[in-house]
């Protein structure tokens, strides 16, 4: 699968979690073991209405709630973006936050320093605690689904953001991030996209759809998304998450 390819889906996925979640208000949940349910739980509210599990199913969507995943999107007609982008101002505490997420974007991948190796040996360690990783540059690492032998070569593109991205999505969803990494949910085919390329990917997509790398976000998105680090750090690790779940849903349901 090209990179256009996964652009296609990744937004095709976005499109499904905004409907889902405007059918069902699930919360996020860190999970705390793999046995854990796939997803979160629906709110408790006895006006909430019932969960439609078979979108549920389909999707299998471990996503924010409305308020605020659902809200990135919000009134994207042109005019109220033209408003937005007139009136929009950041506060100090999303200055700040911003601008630590923006220093973790210029960060290259590099294989001389040992906080950076240990990450990469955590990530393994979280996707296969069985097996030992016999050496940093080795052909286990395709398994993953790395290009090459060297998973360095692949962060060039992205950064170490992309490693902290899917180290995060190990360490707080793991039985969502098992499913996707070992390919164990619907038809597969014998040839899948590779998982670890892809994560890397799904980094470099969000931060354009975010305008991360702009002086300041000019779109609605990246306003909406600046107004939820107010309550949320690390509310781009979790759009992570869920922006590479929805993309791999997205490819079932065209190989469905």
């Amino acid at each position: 699968m090209n990179l256009s390819s996964l652009f296609f889906l990744f937004l095709k996925g976005i499109q499904q979690a905004k409907a889902l979640l405007a059918e069902n208000k699930i919360m996020i949940k860190k999970e705390t073991s793999p046995s854990e349910p796939f997803g979160g739980q629906p709110a408790k509210n006895a006006s909430t209405p019932k969960p439609n599990m078979a979108t549920a199913a389909k999707v299998n969507a471990m996503v924010g709630n409305k308020t605020w995943f659902g809200g990135l999107f919000t009134g994207s007609g042109k005019k109220r973006q033209v408003h937005a982008e007139k009136n929009f101002e950041m506060t100090p505490l999303q200055e700040q936050r911003m601008q630590k997420l923006k220093d973790r974007l210029n960060i290259p991948f590099d294989e001389t320093r040992p906080d950076h190796l240990t990450s990469l040996k955590a990530l393994w360690k979280n996707s296969f605690p069985d097996t030992e990783l016999t050496s940093l540059v080795s052909e286990q690492w395709k398994d993953m689904g790395w290009q090459g032998p060297n998973p360095a070569t692949d962060f060039r593109g992205c950064g170490f953001v992309s490693l902290e991205n899917l180290l995060f999505f190990a360490r707080r969803y793991p039985a969502s991030f098992q499913k996707l990494l070992l390919k164990t949910q619907g038809m597969r085919a014998t040839w899948e996209y590779p998982f670890a390329t892809a994560g890397v990917n799904v980094s470099h997509m969000l931060i354009q759809l975010l305008e991360l790398n702009s002086a300041r976000p000019k779109t609605l998105p990246g306003i909406n998304f600046v107004r939820m680090l107010s309550e949320h750090e690390d509310v781009f690790d979790i759009l992570y998450c869920i922006a590479f779940e929805m993309m791999d849903a997205q490819w079932l349901a065209m190989r469905a």
